[in-house]
């Protein structure tokens, strides 16, 4: 189930909030738990696995590493119905191609092409609408002055 949220924004992105003349409303997506590392394997492990989470954790473990060295080399790899990676560079500009040089790039960013598993789970997804993280907190927040004042009483 994936829990989402409404949000009204500008119907053109990149518009300064001063300047907004038309809004449009968006959904998004609401994280129900964060994961960790170590969680991420045990669930894993759990599925059947006839490896431990410990295993798995190291097989994680070193294939981020050797994702990350041949990505370094230049490389893209593909990793089947997970996806593939490559690089992307995000460069300063230069006038002409002669003025163009290593120190233009300003970072070295990895993308991430999803697998046939990954490319829109929308068919497969179930959805439920929530309220927003602010008028979670926001609620909670008069749940909290409720419990102070009758704690008074």
């Amino acid at each position: 189930m994936i829990n989402y949220s409404i949000y009204i924004a500008s119907s053109k992105p990149g518009t300064k909030k001063a300047d907004i003349t038309d809004t449009k409303a968006y959904g998004a997506a609401q994280v129900h738990e964060k994961l960790t590392f170590d969680q991420f394997c045990k669930h894993i492990a759990d599925h059947n696995s006839p490896f431990s989470k410990g295993t798995i954790k190291g097989i994680l473990t070193d294939a981020v590493a050797c994702l990350r060295e041949q990505l370094l080399a230049g490389n893209s790899v593909n990793l089947g119905d997970l996806g593939s990676f490559r690089n992307e560079l995000s460069c300063n500009p230069a006038k002409t191609t002669d003025d163009f040089n290593a120190n233009n790039i300003k970072a070295v960013n990895v993308c991430w092409t999803p697998g046939k598993e990954f490319k829109n789970l929308r068919d497969e997804a179930e959805f439920q609408l929530v309220a927003s993280r602010k008028a979670q907190a926001d609620a909670i927040e008069v749940i909290r002055n409720e419990d102070t004042i009758q704690g008074l009483e």
